[in-house]
């Protein structure tokens, strides 16, 4: 009796969990409308939001100002915040798996090295086309500089993924610090390139590792497209896993879970989601970090909700910083990557803070 008691004692708790989370995630759809919104409107040509359904081309005459707003709106806006909505999601999701990965709320996509062999391959694309010897291809810089991060981040996951396994078993351990050597070396290597390139390559270089949204186009967006549809289906297939994973492998594998398999399906995930975004953006950091770790704060850690509610806020953190990356200092335009690490530090460094019980010192 004691037993029932105690569980039905159990029960409102617990489906007043869910209803909160549920709630959660219809809440950050209903801000990432509202931003998108005001992305919409927001930036050095103006439309204001009485203009809003006639550039969409919902409502309202075809005008030469109508023109310039759809104009404006489909063939830069839109693409835009389409693609950093996209890669805020791929961000926040990736680091969402990772931390589940390794069952620590501070793992970030990162530590994996991912991010670094991306920045590697791309700021070794600037500078060799830049040169005498990569002049013939210096016409196709634009197109050449994501494939080369994309191609970057896919050979680090490759070599990390041979060293960290063997006779079919991965070890994590080994994978998170070969991923820590991986990223040393790409940085030691960022860096010989930055001593040896010019200024006009230091600043695009530069440029690049800060992250930028300036050159999101409709192609660039149908590529991320795929990636993350690809990354939802996955993760209702890996978020029970993940959550007993958190008690141990042993214990995951007496819950039925194929650990390694896990693992393996978890490290592609990660890869492809990073390397795609740093692909078309550039390195942007603390996205894969605060977004997850701040909702397990809010909804608790059950994957099933926590995957596509990190999808959510990262789409949200990142429209709202491209938006202001592109405003604040209007008619230039600041890399997105200040933004993110000026927000998300702090916000990090105060959940820290509040965790330990010393926000009120």
């Amino acid at each position: 009796m004691s037993v029932a008691v105690g569980i039905e004692a159990r029960s409102p708790p617990r489906s007043a969990g869910r209803r909160f989370a549920s709630l959660a995630i219809l809440l950050l759809l209903v801000v990432l409308l509202i931003t998108i919104v005001v992305a919409l409107t927001v930036g050095a040509a103006g439309i204001p939001l009485s203009r809003l359904p006639a550039a969409l081309g919902f409502a309202g005459e075809s005008t030469t100002m109508t023109a310039r707003d759809q104009l404006v709106l489909w063939s830069i806006r839109i693409p835009r915040i389409a693609a950093a909505a996209m890669i805020g999601g791929l961000l926040a999701a990736a680091g969402a798996i990772m931390q589940g990965l390794f069952r620590n709320p501070l793992a970030d996509p990162a530590l994996v090295g991912v991010s670094s062999g991306g920045a590697l391959a791309a700021a070794s694309a600037i500078v060799f086309t830049d040169s005498r010897f990569g002049e013939a291809l210096r016409f196709l810089q634009t197109e050449l500089l994501p494939l080369a991060a994309f191609a970057g981040s896919l050979a680090t996951t490759a070599i990390l993924y041979g060293i960290s396994s063997r006779s079919g078993r991965t070890s994590i351990a080994i994978f998170l610090l070969a991923g820590i050597a991986i990223t040393a070396i790409a940085n030691a290597g960022i860096g010989l390139l930055v001593f040896i390139a010019d200024d006009r390559q230091l600043r695009d270089i530069t440029f690049w590792m800060l992250g930028s949204m300036s050159g999101a186009t409709w192609t660039k967006a149908a590529v991320l497209a795929p990636v993350l549809v690809a990354g939802l289906a996955s993760c209702a297939f890996i978020a029970r896993g993940l959550d007993l994973l958190v008690l141990g492998e042993a214990d995951a594998f007496h819950g039925g879970v194929d650990v390694e398999r896990l693992k393996r399906i978890s490290i592609v995930m990660v890869s492809a989601m990073t390397g795609v975004a740093v692909s078309i953006s550039g390195v942007i950091g603390f996205v894969g970090i605060v977004v997850p770790h701040l909702l397990r704060l809010m909804i608790g850690p059950g994957h099933r909700l926590l995957l596509p509610a990190s999808v959510l806020l990262g789409a949200i953190l990142m429209v709202g910083a491209d938006t202001l990356a592109r405003t604040i200092v209007a008619p230039a335009e600041m890399p997105i990557g200040i933004l993110t690490a000026a927000v998300g530090a702090p916000v990090f460094l105060f959940i820290l803070l509040r965790q330990r019980g010393l926000a009120a010192l």
